[in-house]
């Protein structure tokens, strides 16, 4: 799987699990850089070390890469496309457009709602898939998939419709489907912005002390 591919995929999960409606319409790139996918609470799970890396994978996605998303107004897009084939692509060309918006295709938005052992390393999309035979969360399936179809790498349907559940950033139990998650059911952190109990300042998920004060806010 791509960095781009896994992008799209953690973008799919975090709108399925917050307002599964979003999935069928456009989404400001703004809502994702800032409250759909913020690279500081998704850092891990997208393998990306810096917020540079964050944002040419985001810039590749918007460019078009793999056939993803559609992304408006088409002078953006051209514009992202150009900057991302360059050896030195500027990032701040994410910013410098208004309204943007991306689109999910239907054929990648079956692929990425299809449930795997480990979501993340999923096989990439294939060209084309039937929507109809995924199960989006709030939505009712018109195709079921058939009675006799082979569990995935022996589990159970239990264990595969439990695969596709978006999971907390810190105790990786489950959260809820289809409604917005700000905190976890199982240990009660944050799934939106960590913040000191102290002072209050912003930390990042797998901190165990604040770096402005130094208390404690995390496990252990």
């Amino acid at each position: 799987m791509t960095d781009v591919e896994r992008f799209f995929r953690r973008l799919v999960s975090n709108l399925a699990a917050s307002d599964p409606a979003r999935l069928r319409h456009p989404v400001p790139l703004d809502d994702i850089l800032r409250d759909i996918l913020p690279y500081r609470a998704n850092r891990r799970v997208l393998r990306l070390d810096t917020s540079e890396d964050y944002e040419l994978v985001l810039l590749r996605l918007c460019a078009g890469e793999g056939s993803l998303v559609r992304t408006e107004p088409e002078e953006a897009r051209a514009r992202f496309a150009r900057e991302a084939e360059s050896s030195n692509p500027d990032l701040e060309v994410l910013h410098s457009f208004e309204h943007v918006q991306l689109t999910i295709r239907p054929e990648p938005l079956s692929w990425a709602l299809a449930p795997y052992p480990d979501p993340v390393d999923a096989p990439s999309p294939p060209h084309a898939l039937d929507l109809g035979d995924i199960a989006l969360p709030g939505v009712e399936v018109l195709h079921p998939p058939p009675d006799d179809a082979e569990p995935l790498d022996g589990q159970e349907p239990a264990a595969a419709d439990q695969a596709l559940r978006p999971m907390c950033l810190y105790c990786g139990g489950s959260l809820p489907a289809g409604r917005p998650v700000n905190f976890c059911p199982h240990c009660g952190q944050s799934q939106t912005q960590l913040l000191c109990p102290e002072c209050r300042s912003e930390v990042e998920p797998g901190w165990r002390h604040c770096v402005n004060c130094g208390a404690a806010v995390g496990e252990g």
